[in-house]
């Protein structure tokens, strides 16, 4: 079994902001596999889709960004999946909006969503889908800007962006995360 993970926080008024991408890419994902039903396991809306090789998790942790882990630990340790079989989906600042970056592993970068799940994991061994939003502008506080909402000249850039990350979650499940590192970080 696969787990995909996609960072945000809960809640509408978090819906359609830059630090919600994660969970952007994770409803791409369920679209895409026709899947409408979730429920509630661990403190996270959880899916299963069956329909490639092996059985995949969709996940969407309702913890809040900064103790995503908790979720994720426990649904790893219930599932009996290793940190080499979990994919996490997120935003990342130093990235400019639209553009995408695969890695295998490492640390945190600074987002607390990364580092929960490292404390709760144990281990940084997990692939990493790193969504570009772009940096504040001056004057922008960062938390104010990861819960802002893109502006009109981002939005379609991130809509096609948020849909190559759902094709990169599924290439990593497909091809393994270094066939996929080779393609989409082209």
């Amino acid at each position: 079994m696969k787990i995909i993970v996609g960072l945000g926080n809960p809640g509408q008024e978090y819906s359609a902001t830059r630090h919600n991408v994660g969970f952007m890419a994770i409803e791409e994902l369920a679209m895409r596999w026709n899947i409408e039903t979730w429920r509630s396991r661990d403190e996270a809306l959880v899916a299963e889709y069956r329909g490639g090789a092996e059985p995949v998790l969709l996940v969407k942790p309702q913890t809040y960004m900064n103790l995503s882990g908790t979720a994720v630990g426990a649904l790893a340790r219930w599932y009996k999946v290793k940190a080499e079989d979990i994919i996490v989906l997120f935003d990342d600042m130093d990235l400019p909006a639209g553009k995408l970056r695969l890695r295998m592993k490492g640390g945190s970068g600074g987002h607390r969503g990364i580092e929960s799940l490292l404390v709760h994991l144990g281990q940084d061994s997990f692939s990493r889908i790193r969504i570009g939003i772009g940096r504040p502008p001056a004057g922008w506080e960062v938390p104010n800007f990861v819960l802002s909402r893109f502006t009109e000249e981002e939005a379609p850039i991130m809509v096609e962006t948020i849909r190559r990350a759902a094709e990169a979650a599924e290439g990593i499940v497909e091809l393994g995360i270094n066939k996929a590192m080779n393609h989409f970080n082209k």
